[in-house]
């Protein structure tokens, strides 16, 4: 009699069950969606799951070791977490680890002792650190849909734009110059200008998707004069925009000249938001099956 079949390991997780899920070095909260069997014998099954808070598009198959229970271990997990890759705290945790305490002489009347001004240095560096930009929530979706058009369905923003990111800066200009003068003229052109000078620096480094470059390549040796400025449009701007907060951290910019930084791509961003049917692309385009074979 041959003998009996070992009895399957029931799945650790049911469905609709609330777990935490690795996403990157964090735990997240999700509802497990589906469950898929192991595809070899001995394995572990595979869950389905739903980020508490994100689009579905964000939904994904993970594999059992990306999941923990809901326990209050685990929260305590997650807690620790978010505290050690939190940069002010991560900071702050360095800052005592290595200062040691040296006896100084007292400063002369009306001066600061250097140990207060290297304060100040640092304190200012960690505010830049904090900058945030208010991105509104359709401005987010968009941020996705164009990461899920290029990353998980293989398009492309068709080049050149038939509306450019220096089209789009001109519009801006002609629709808010209006309302300054003087040095907040100054001020307003300076932010147009430097945003041309950093699109062009970052588009080839930090602003696409690897599924891009093969484009971006082909793009320079058919238009090697051009800046990306007159190639580029609106939807790679916006991904300039978030990343600008970590860009402004690595500079000398003096508080005050952040905060009128900040002021203005917050303005930019919703003039983007009244007018994204113009200026964001709602459809993009497949590339070749060449160009599938060669960005593989």
């Amino acid at each position: 009699m041959p003998p009996k079949a070992a009895k399957p390991t029931p799945p650790l997780y049911e469905v609709g069950e609330r777990v935490l899920c690795f996403h990157g070095p964090l735990l997240y909260e999700a509802k497990v969606l589906e469950i898929k069997n192991a595809s070899e014998p001995g394995g572990n099954y595979s869950y389905k799951v739903h980020y508490k808070g994100w689009k579905s598009s964000w939904d994904e198959w993970v594999p059992q070791d990306r999941a923990l229970g809901w326990t209050e271990e685990n929260l305590g997990k997650q807690k620790e977490l978010r505290e050690e890759h939190n940069p002010k705290k991560k900071q702050e945790k360095e800052k005592k680890s290595t200062h040691v305490e040296e006896p100084v002489a007292p400063p002369a009347r009306g001066q600061k002792r250097a140990r207060e001004m290297d304060m100040d240095k640092e304190e200012d560096f960690i505010k830049r650190l904090e900058i945030k930009l208010n991105v509104p929530e359709i401005l987010k979706s968009l941020l996705v849909d164009d990461w899920e058009n290029v990353t998980k369905n293989g398009m492309l923003v068709k080049l050149p734009r038939s509306i450019t990111v220096n089209r789009f800066l001109e519009d801006y200009r002609a629709f808010a110059q209006g309302k300054y003068s003087g040095a907040k003229l100054e001020a307003f052109e300076e932010v147009i200008s430097g945003t041309r000078g950093y699109f062009e620096k970052c588009i080839g480094t930090i602003l696409l998707y690897r599924f891009e470059r093969d484009q971006y390549n082909d793009i320079k040796k058919k238009h090697p004069d051009e800046q990306m400025c007159d190639i580029y449009g609106t939807e790679h701007l916006l991904r300039l925009f978030v990343k600008m907060p970590e860009l402004i951290a690595h500079t000398n910019m003096d508080t005050q000249a952040v905060n009128v930084l900040r002021e203005h791509l917050d303005e930019i961003m919703m003039f983007i938001l009244r007018n994204h049917e113009t200026y964001i692309l709602s459809e993009y385009e497949q590339p070749p099956a060449s160009y599938n074979d060669s960005s593989a």
